[in-house]
């Protein structure tokens, strides 16, 4: 059920798209309604969606629910994407990056209102919102070399 593509033009940022402003395509997928809602079909969606990240083949990752949190007029639903690239060689890596997803009902809305989601990368504080930002494979890599160069400054 993935939801059509739209076509962006870049904004400059990263390397050879930014030289050539080459259009680039914010995925998405067609999310359920806050009636349809549960914990295991919001893992499913979020690993739906997941699959729509242009990341290497090198990463992996483990999806939990963490809570559910009660709030006025609506309920948060929230999960830890934990991303790794473990090698044959090193197959515990020294640092994981997190990506935290909120999946939000409204509790005042029509059953058949869409959840909204939001997602943010570990040690930043932007909410990322599916279909309007594309994911960045170096957000991953930019916490865990942060992790990795901390890690190098403590002698234990």
């Amino acid at each position: 059920m993935e939801a059509g593509p739209c076509a962006v033009e870049d904004s400059g940022q990263d390397g050879e798209e930014a030289k050539t402003g080459s259009a680039f395509q914010i995925r998405n997928i067609e999310w359920m309604s806050c009636g349809g809602f549960t914990v295991a079909l919001g893992m499913a969606q979020i690993k739906e969606y997941i699959s729509t990240w242009e990341v290497g083949p090198s990463w992996l990752y483990s999806l939990k629910f963490l809570e559910e949190k009660d709030l006025e007029f609506r309920k948060q639903y929230h999960y830890r994407v934990q991303w790794s690239t473990p090698t044959p060689g090193v197959p515990v890596p020294r640092a994981t990056a997190c990506v935290y997803f909120v999946i939000e009902l409204s509790t005042i809305k029509p059953p058949s209102t869409p959840v909204e989601v939001y997602y943010l990368v570990e040690s930043n504080q932007l909410q990322h919102r599916p279909g309007k930002s594309r994911f960045r494979e170096k957000w991953l890599k930019d916490v865990i070399e942060s992790k990795i160069l901390l890690q190098d400054t403590v002698n234990f």
